[in-house]
């Protein structure tokens, strides 16, 4: 049987998380720095425990105007410590409720330059392994963030999109393209077997180029999001896709 495990980024203010820890298996909560806060962070872990949903820190740079968007430049001892900083308080949350956490996913601006920036890839890899070694860690699909986490010997877990254009260099086509966005329940669908079951993509020029993915990201965000993100789970499941956390670390 076919399995993926199913993520989203919960706690970001997009009044989605309910209906989203129905429908994943894993959850990425936001711990302050972009979007979230002690209330908030302490509620999506609740309810990802009562759901069963596996808990992961979603630690960013430092931007809350741009909900972490925003490229920057953080010296790497400061953006070291605000990572173990971000992860650690979620982590006393979940502890606090009982749970622990499984993952780690940077966000945004953060999880894209890491993809292809190898001196920022370091950071995040040494952060995630200094407080645990044990936790798993979310990277785009064949970046050098992958490469170097595993070569550290930390639990990769390589993520791709339903939802999102893919360019021939295995990077995410920028929100603000043409094309971007995908919004088609079928196309999303086809596109995520296409990468289960020949561990390809094609991408917007056309080209199909290799891709080995153990988790989709399901966006909260959006007027359709949540229905596109019901239409799909269900559309895998009726395909015989099994939907689970990956076995890295048991939760609870």
């Amino acid at each position: 049987m076919v399995e993926i495990d199913l993520n989203a980024d919960v706690g970001e203010g997009c009044g989605t998380d309910e209906a989203l820890l129905e429908l994943v298996s894993s959850a990425n909560i936001a711990c302050g720095w972009h979007a979230g806060d002690a209330r908030t962070m302490r509620a999506c872990v609740r309810a990802a425990l009562a759901q069963g949903v596996a808990i992961g820190a979603h630690p960013s740079f430092p931007d809350r105007e741009h909900f972490g968007r925003r490229p920057m430049q953080v010296p790497a001892d400061e953006l070291r410590a605000g990572v173990l900083y971000q992860i650690g308080a979620l982590e006393a949350i979940a502890r606090a409720e009982g749970g622990r956490l499984a993952h780690v996913k940077p966000h945004g601006a953060l999880y894209n330059q890491a993809a292809r920036d190898p001196a920022l890839a370091e950071v995040i890899v040494a952060a995630v392994r200094d407080f645990d070694p044990q936790l798993a860690l979310y990277c785009l699909a064949g970046s050098r963030c992958a490469q170097l986490a595993r070569a550290a010997g930390l639990c990769v877990v390589e993520e791709a999109f339903a939802d999102r254009a893919y360019r021939a260099d295995g990077s995410l086509v920028p929100r603000d393209e043409p094309c971007a966005l995908i919004e088609d329940v079928d196309t999303m669908l086809a596109r995520v077997l296409e990468m289960l079951r020949h561990r390809r993509v094609t991408t917007r020029e056309g080209d199909s180029i290799p891709l080995s993915v153990q988790t989709i990201c399901l966006h909260g965000d959006g007027a359709q999001a949540i229905a596109l993100a019901r239409a799909l789970r269900q559309a895998l499941l009726e395909h015989g896709v099994r939907i689970r956390a990956p076995c890295h670390r048991d939760t609870v």
